[in-house]
């Protein structure tokens, strides 16, 4: 039987760190002898409650020597100071530059101890390495070297990085109030592998001994002060960083990164890790072995000892994984499994996915101990600003950049291509934000249909999906014909082409899911639903509305607050 929530005693007094940030983000990859196409895919989304959803846009430019960069912190917009910019920066449309290399993160907080204000924060390191880099490896060097030479002014972080050819996860949390560099470690998930994480720092044992190395590798390590390692890197000092702290003090064969620096508490189990294990589950069978582990289970009944099996870092997956996989992924409330979020005495009579208050609650149950108490998170969730699947292709110039805002199970991903000159006004950073409406913002327009939605989800869901559905076929249709237009034109003329082509669908998008949300507000208005006959609303023999269907509460709802209602 499935729990509406469930319990976490409050025996975790030496875990003090992460309840701000365990709402935020969800990321996962795909190597490119495991995706479909060939092509290696990351994705995101940014969740965060306030956040508004637009997609970050900046041309390539020529710098001028003593050409100076602001760097603002991404979530608070707190000037943090200037960089000097290099002879050139690529164009990044979202997360995503012209060269297709990408970058995701997620927040797990760590040891506040090493938490620091000073330096470049965790967006503005994506966004400046975006700007700079032409591959994952280079984007691993750029911000090792940004952190190392001004600090690290963010929280503890998982980095999603790839390009067509590779893609890696980064571990890195600063090095305390004062200290710039950072302890971090980067590796590289394997061809035919999948991966992904969620606000939990997922890499545990590093390699050790000796290697052969390249000489580019020589040069990286002496640069960066770091030790490379096969499809590993890592800060030289990492290990003797955790044992000076007293995070670690057994032999170096047995150091986890993740333990020392971000040691699992029962939120970073079954908030984070359970979404982890959900996506393996899509694609790797026997996933059951795992679930006790990934809902904290394990560490609650070992009161924190967390014993059993956990996951690995990466999985082969059964069958290869389509970039649609990753869309519906990206959907993913848990249905099917213990922790479907649609259903329980939290969700209502109408399976709502919204939850008030945030993750959880503290109460007293019958005069219990007050516990703590966690709803599900899956990874489609009402604070999500925006998300994107992208499509990196070693087989074509261009990447695409499938955008998507809101809820991502209430939204539709559209192609934005890498190379696109602008980005549509509907996903434009001026068109309004969280405190101004703008009628032509997709931000607004999808938050209209999925919050609307939320009050009846049951009944009015299966309306969105089969609109997604609609736009999913549409696009996934058009690309390989998009594709072969854009091969036989040169460059510009190609860009122009996409930038056309991308602009033009999202704005038919938001077009349409603006009908949408009219027909949502007409059938569903005022607890009613309004009945329908060809596709259109029904009126009597006189042209007038017919009278609705009064859709009562259902039966074991209606057993539920029986007992409070009056009764003859």
């Amino acid at each position: 039987m499935r729990k509406s929530l469930v319990i976490a005693a409050m025996l975790l007094s030496t875990v003090v760190f992460r309840l701000s940030t365990v709402s935020a983000c969800t990321n996962f990859l795909v190597g490119k002898a495991a995706s479909a196409d060939g092509s290696t895919i990351i994705s995101y989304a940014a969740d965060s409650y306030g956040m508004y959803g637009f997609l970050h846009f900046v041309p390539a430019a020529d710098h001028e020597p003593g050409a100076m960069r602001e760097i603002k912190d991404w979530d608070t917009g707190r000037p943090l100071g200037f960089i000097p910019q290099p002879a050139h920066t690529y164009a990044v449309v979202g997360n995503t530059n012209e060269h297709q290399v990408t970058i995701g993160e997620t927040t797990w907080g760590g040891r506040e101890e090493l938490w620091d204000t000073v330096g470049i924060d965790y967006g503005s390191l994506i966004y400046v390495t975006l700007e700079r880099a032409k591959t994952a490896r280079e984007a691993i060097e750029c911000m090792v070297s940004l952190v190392n030479e001004y600090g690290y002014a963010s929280e503890g972080e998982s980095f999603s990085i790839g390009d067509p050819n590779e893609v890696w996860i980064m571990d890195l949390i600063g090095k305390g109030k004062g200290q710039k560099g950072a302890n971090w470690v980067a590796v590289r998930i394997p061809d035919n592998a999948i991966a992904a994480h969620a606000n939990q720092a997922r890499i545990t044992t590093i390699p050790q001994g000796k290697a052969k190395l390249t000489k580019e590798q020589k040069q990286l390590q002496k640069k960066l002060n770091c030790i490379c390692h096969g499809d590993w890197m890592y800060d030289k000092d990492l290990i003797a960083s955790a044992r000076a702290k007293g995070y670690f003090s057994g032999a170096d064969k047995d150091f986890s990164y993740q333990a020392a620096f971000n040691p699992f508490d029962f939120s970073g189990l079954y908030v984070c890790e359970a979404r982890v294990w959900s996506f393996f589950n899509h694609f790797v069978s026997g996933m059951e072995r795992y679930f006790d582990y990934a809902t904290g289970k394990t560490f609650r009944d070992t009161k924190g000892k967390n014993e059993g099996e956990h996951m690995p870092l990466w999985f082969v997956p059964e069958r290869k994984v389509s970039v649609q996989d990753i869309k519906e992924c990206m959907r993913d409330e848990y249905k099917g499994t213990p922790l479907d979020i649609t259903q329980g005495t939290d969700a209502g009579p109408w399976n709502s996915k919204l939850r008030y208050g945030g993750l959880g609650f503290k109460c007293a149950v019958n005069g219990t101990d007050t516990l703590q108490y966690w709803y599900e998170r899956p990874t489609a969730t009402q604070q999500t600003a925006w998300s994107f699947v992208s499509q990196m292709r070693s087989y074509n110039r261009y990447g695409i950049f499938w955008f998507g805002v809101d809820d991502a199970a209430c939204s539709c991903y559209v192609p934005m291509y890498s190379c696109i000159n602008h980005v549509p006004e509907c996903f434009a950073e001026g068109n309004g934000d969280s405190y101004t409406f703008s009628p032509t913002s997709a931000w607004w327009t999808f938050n209209m249909v999925a919050n609307w939605a939320y009050t009846k989800y049951s009944r009015m869901y299966p309306h969105i999906r089969e609109t997604q559905q609609v736009w999913d076929e549409k696009f996934n249709t058009q690309i390989a014909g998009v594709d072969d237009q854009a091969s036989s034109l040169n460059d510009e003329d190609a860009r122009a082409f996409l930038t056309n082509y991308s602009c033009a669908q999202a704005e038919n998008l938001v077009a349409d899911w603006q009908k949408l949300y009219t027909y949502l507000i007409t059938k569903f208005i005022d607890g009613q639903e309004r009945k329908e006959e060809n596709g259109q609303f029904k009126r009597n023999a006189y042209g007038n509305s017919c009278g609705p269907n009064r859709i009562a509460f259902p039966e074991s709802f209606l057993r539920t607050i029986a007992p409070e209602i009056t009764h003859e």
